[in-house]
């Protein structure tokens, strides 16, 4: 099975200009708890991505009151991305090496075409020992940073 086989096609995604409102409210109502970041809704590149946990620990924990951007408390850098072509076992390498729980799927020029989920795993046929497998090494617990 190929990325574009287990990917949710075309996500609902922000720039780096949006509020994070606007981010927290995609998130409510598509219910998910990944947003990609793209330079521009022509080209689609992706920049970054913004999470839940991105809000919670880097917005609301350290105490910000006023309304902050996208580009304020995102994710960016080097994101890890598969392409559609990438193979199942590709795909569950590099979220469990990484330890992630959600990979943006991109094109050439870094397009954003699609996002795969450990929920898109369980439930668009990959082996349920492989992503049972996959969910345990994510999972596991990191050192606190206090």
């Amino acid at each position: 099975m190929k990325a574009r086989d287990l990917m949710t096609p075309n996500p609902e995604f922000v720039t780096s200009d949006d509020s994070l409102t606007q981010a927290a409210r995609i998130m409510r109502d598509v219910d998910v708890g990944i947003v990609p970041v793209v330079d521009d809704p022509m080209s689609m590149r992706v920049m970054g991505v913004i999470t839940d946990r991105d809000i919670a620990v880097r917005h609301v924990a350290e105490g910000h009151q006023q309304e902050c951007r996208v580009a304020d408390h995102m994710t960016s850098g080097q994101i890890d991305c598969v392409s559609p072509d990438a193979d199942e076992d590709e795909v569950l390498e590099r979220m469990e090496r990484e330890q992630i729980r959600r990979l943006p799927v991109v094109e050439e020029d870094n397009r954003l075409v699609g996002i795969i989920a450990q929920a898109d795993l369980a439930t668009r046929g990959v082996k349920e020992k492989k992503v049972g497998e996959v969910v345990e090494r994510i999972s596991e617990p990191g050192e606190p940073q206090r």
